[in-house]
């Protein structure tokens, strides 16, 4: 396979278009496996995987290298180096501008080589891997109360190596700088196989190394013969602002910055060199904060007061416009953290640090009394309260991320930088300019340092569409540099600026920046096109005017998506948010496996180039899609944490039904997917049902047969259904308020219990109970197989069995989380149109939500223990965990409601024999410890069904329902004795037993034919 590739060879005119030349891909493939311990990878689906970033542009790459050790990277730089081949690094390939995507050899330094070398806190200093996430270095200097002081907004996600690519800063760069403030010695390897440590270099060290000679000689001999051409004019255009990163800084060179080579090539973007090592800066990370909000009234006039604000020299100074604050409502993003506000149009978010909270409040107040008589001002001092105002800044990119009427806004303009004194008369400039080109968009970002961020509906479509978009980049260019300002503040050149660069530094610097880059890559293979030399900014567009992506028949609707799967496709926007180590749900997979192809924005992705047709060619039947939906656990974590929402779960369910289309599935999908059905079967002949699930000598034979992993315990079934119980006993509360319990498949034939608790509650509420038939499932294990047909079948038996219940506004009140969910969330996508299917989604509550919004009058009886608390997942991303916390409170529990994430079980995914290694390393991360450690007399709490399971199995634990906790408290009140709420014995798990009434049944319905 021979591919093409840019060249950096020049004709006689000034600038030219990239020269194509070929690379021997097979030949290079067989180079690095032969030299490489770490993974390489050329297939179609890894190429198409790493052939975009966070950026508007697309270039599928040669191959990709995941080294397992910096000898790896030297090695596949030798490889490279022998076929000719382009490099390009990549850390957490998130940047904005395209810099990390290329027709290249990849190499992924984040799965392998993230590690902190060393610390020394007394020297305030790290060594560190390129590969390591900012947070981990970040969570270990804190235990000094030291911090890595640049902090960008993917800061739980990215990796030190791309922001010294990219020079990052974020909200604490008025703490410490940018990154290139921050870094002391880097140590690096060329294209040319060159090993280098380059720093601060004094001048007798410079003469030392010139004259030593060699290749560290030449490059230090042309560096500064560089520096000396092009001193004044380095003085003179480059603009001395707090965050100038445009362009290559070649001030570090100057003596005066004491020739510091090192800072010289952060912000290179890897066109220069490759870091294996760097060591960095620690600075003090105030202990105790405090966050004073100044409303104005509009985002202009706060900018004109940048000033006066950052003389009471604050550690952050972030600002945003009321456009955002609507965006956001509107999309109903933390619309509750909104009102937290102070009033105004246009807000300053200014946080001060102190070694104590009267020291950091008397720094704001000190403020106060300065602005007093001017804007509207609000201190906080609740750390509750401020973490949700940092979540209104943070909700930038989700809540711009597409217009109220679903257009879709782009980067390519997001964060250029003024002078701080300058901003507010540039944003009234820009403001008119965007006015003029018929374009809107919200202001946002780090304005104490005169960087605003925005995304703009740019038509990258059609051809008037770029010209337009051309037009406009360079106007905008030309005022930002008529502001004595930056093209980028933050994110860098890469594509989507470097054309312009000429605008801010001219014709000579561009030239010089042009030699720097041969001084260090003389062959021009590393990132090519990016930064000098560069792309046009319309090139190598992810959409363009080829753009014609297929638009199949669904059976979602995607009604969010304009009814499209392909713009649903295009929701991710790269910013990785979804590769995140810790904290939250989203992504589970990618936490334990740390591979792109397990992250939401890699699974995105693949589905976008599945459309795109190449390099991925077999449309709905592609197995590289396949394999990595395949460890999705259909969470919904990337639903509810995703800042625009993409639905992994969704697309899954939609995927998996087309691939397996006049196809058999897997074993475990009939004997799990199917388990409603299965589950009726065996409530007929329970006890024979569980002897076979777990009889010596059959137990082993019957897991191999429904797929399930030989570790795994298969559940029992209870020896009486809920429903024979609820039937066999007197209506209560007759002519009381009518609620429809969902007896949903698992609290029905398997936990019966749980269902009676509700029943016991609901009654005491004063409601009268009715379940509905027993034939009506809403079908959630379905969509885990893709079985989508059925699934839509099994929603229609329910919309016309209750067709009167729902239009006498019953509500439905459920209680696995999964069930509820799929009521308030697929049922709308699969029945966009339907009257019922909207009154059902709006009367469906979950236990704790209806006591809490619905149950008016009624309060829980108190309950004085404390209590270990796991939200399941759909619970938490789609319905909301809020109404549980308050039940909890109100029973006046003391709730550790834990941020355990996913429990790894998963519904079905769990039991898969394939997928128990995952599962369990999922559970491992936080709960199943958490669970273990649950002292007696503390309530463990669980209300989804599978998360029970998982905490139970894994953990030797039996948690509690909150129906079930409420219940104790009833019982409690009326003087009953507290008795277990189940025992191990008679612990009964829906899915796999189910496998064992399919094998009895179809035995004795053989028979009975």
């Amino acid at each position: 396979m021979r591919l093409q590739t840019w060249s950096g060879e020049r004709s006689a005119r000034r600038r030219q278009r990239p020269v194509v030349e070929t690379v021997e891909a097979r030949a290079l493939e067989a180079e690095l496996r032969r030299r490489v311990r770490g993974e390489v990878r050329f297939d179609d689906g890894s190429r198409a995987l790493y052939s975009t970033d966070g950026s508007n542009y697309r270039q599928v790459p040669i191959g990709v290298v995941v080294p397992r050790t910096p000898h790896d990277v030297v090695e596949s730089v030798a490889a490279a180096r022998r076929f000719g081949a382009p490099i390009t690094m990549r850390g957490g390939g998130t940047s904005l501008a395209g810099q990390c995507c290329n027709v290249a050899l990849v190499i992924d330094c984040s799965k392998y080589l993230n590690r902190i070398v060393d610390i020394d806190y007394s020297g305030r200093r790290a060594r560190v891997q390129p590969g390591l996430v900012l947070d981990t270095l970040r969570k270990e200097a804190e235990k000094q109360h030291l911090t890595f002081a640049p902090d960008p907004s993917t800061h739980n996600h990215c990796t030190l190596g791309g922001m010294i690519g990219n020079n990052s800063c974020g909200v604490h760069s008025v703490m410490g700088g940018s990154t290139s403030d921050n870094v002391e010695e880097l140590e690096i390897v060329l294209y040319d196989g060159t090993r280098l440590t380059v720093g601060a270099t004094p001048e007798e060290e410079l003469q030392r190394i010139i004259a030593a000679g060699g290749r560290r000689g030449e490059i230090y001999r042309r560096l500064r013969e560089l520096r000396d051409r092009y001193a004044e004019q380095i003085r003179a255009r480059f603009p001395d602002i707090p965050r100038r990163v445009s362009g290559f800084d070649l001030t570090q060179l100057l003596p005066e910055k004491g020739f510091h080579v090192a800072r010289a090539l952060v912000g290179t973007e890897g066109t220069c060199a490759m870091v294996l090592e760097a060591t960095v800066r620690l600075v003090p990370s105030p202990p105790c904060r405090s966050l004073l909000v100044l409303g104005y009234e509009d985002v202009y006039h706060a900018c004109d007061h940048i000033s006066e604000v950052m003389e009471a020299k604050p550690i952050g100074c972030e600002g945003l416009d009321d456009v955002l604050v609507k965006d956001m409502k509107r999309m109903h993003i933390h619309p509750e953290n909104t009102q937290l506000l102070p009033e105004g149009k246009g807000w300053l978010l200014v946080e001060f640090g102190g070694d104590t909270k009267a020291e950091a409040d008397a720094k704001a107040k000190a403020l106060m009394a300065r602005l007093a008589g001017g804007p509207s001002m609000k201190l906080f001092d609740d750390k509750d309260q401020e973490e949700k105002l940092w979540k209104v800044r943070e909700a930038g990119l989700g809540a711009t991320a597409r217009l109220a009427d679903g257009t879709e806004t782009w980067e390519g303009w997001e964060d250029a930088a003024v002078p701080p004194h300058e901003l507010g008369k540039y944003l009234r400039e820009f403001r008119k300019l965007l006015d003029d080109f018929s374009y809107q968009c919200a202001l946002y970002g780090h304005f104490g340092q005169g960087c605003v961020h925005t995304r703009i509906e740019f038509d990258l479509k059609t051809r008037e569409g770029i010209d337009k978009y051309r037009r406009f980049v360079t106007q905008a260019a030309h005022l930002v540099v008529s502001h004595g300002g930056s093209l980028s503040g933050e994110h860098g050149d890469g594509q989507s600026k470097a054309e312009l660069l000429p605008l801010m530094y001219g014709e000579d610097l561009i030239h010089a920046f042009n030699e720097f880059k041969s001084i260090w890559d003389p062959d021009w293979k590393m990132n090519p096109g990016k930064v000098v030399r560069p792309y046009r900014i319309d090139e190598n567009l992810r959409l363009g005017t080829s753009y014609r992506p297929k638009e199949p028949d669904t059976h979602f609707a995607f009604a969010q998506d304009d009814f499209s799967f392909a713009k649903a496709t295009r929701r991710c926007v790269g910013i990785g948010e979804c590769r995140k180590h810790e904290n939250g749900t989203m992504c589970p997979s990618y936490m334990v496996t740390l591979e792109e192809m397990h992250s939401t924005r890699g699974r995105a992705h693949l589905l976008f180039e599945m459309l795109e047709g190449n390099p991925l060619k077999d449309g709905w039947r592609e197995d590289a899609v396949k394999e990595a939906l395949d460890l999705c656990l259909a969470c919904k974590g990337c639903k509810g944490e995703c800042p625009v929402n993409v639905d992994m779960a969704t697309y899954k369910a939609e995927f998996l039904s087309h691939y397996y289309a006049r196809r058999l599935r897997p074993r475990h999908a009939y004997a799990m997917g199917l388990i409603h059905w299965w589950a009726r079967i065996a409530s007929r002949i329970p006890r024979l049902a569980n002897f076979v699930g777990h009889a010596p000598l059959l137990s082993p034979a019957f897991k191999w047969l429904g797929g399930i992993a030989p570790q795994r315990n298969v559940p029992k079934f209870a020896t009486r259904t809920f429903r024979s119980w609820f039937e066999s006993r007197p209506k209560v509360n007759v002519g009381g308020p009518r609620v429809l319990l969902w007896a949903d498949t698992f609290n029905n034939f398997f936990h019966p219990e749980v269902a009676q608790a509700a029943v016991e509650v609901l009654e005491d509420a004063g409601f009268s109970v009715a379940i509905q038939p027993e034939r009506l499932c809403c079908g959630r294990p379905l969509y885990d197989y893709g079985m989508l047909d059925l699934a839509k079948g099994k929603l229609r038996q329910i919309l016309d069995d209750l067709r009167d219940e729902l239009s006498r506004g019953t509500p439905v009140v459920g209680l696995e989380p999964s069930c509820v969910a799929t009521f308030r969330d697929e049922l709308c996508d699969l029945f966009p149109h339907d009257a019922d299917a909207k009154r059902l989604s709006e009367q469906t509550w979950l236990f704790s939500e209806f006591l809490i919004e619905r149950a008016n009058g009624w309060k829980p009886p108190r309950l004085p223990h404390k209590a270990i608390v796991h939200g399941h997942c759909h619970h938490k991303s789609v319905l909301g965990f809020d109404d549980e916390k308050k039940l909890l409170d109100q029973m006046g529990i003391e709730a550790e409601v834990l941020d355990s994430g996913c429990c790894g079980m998963a519904g079905s995914f769990g039991f898969e024999k394939e997928k128990y290694e995952i599962s369990m390393k999922v559970g491992e991360r936080k709960l199943l410890p958490k669970a273990r450690e649950c002292p007696p007399g503390t309530l463990l709490v669980a209300d989804g069904f599978s998360c029970r399971e998982q905490v139970e199995q894994g953990a030797g634990k039996v948690p509690l329902h909150i129906a079930q906790v409420v219940q104790l408290a009833l019982r409690e009140k009326k003087g009953a004795p507290l008795a277990r709420a189940r025992s191990r014995a008679r612990r009964r798990l829906a899915i796999t037993a189910g496998i064992a009434a399919a094998v009895v049944g179809a035995v004795l319905i053989a028979r009975a034919a």
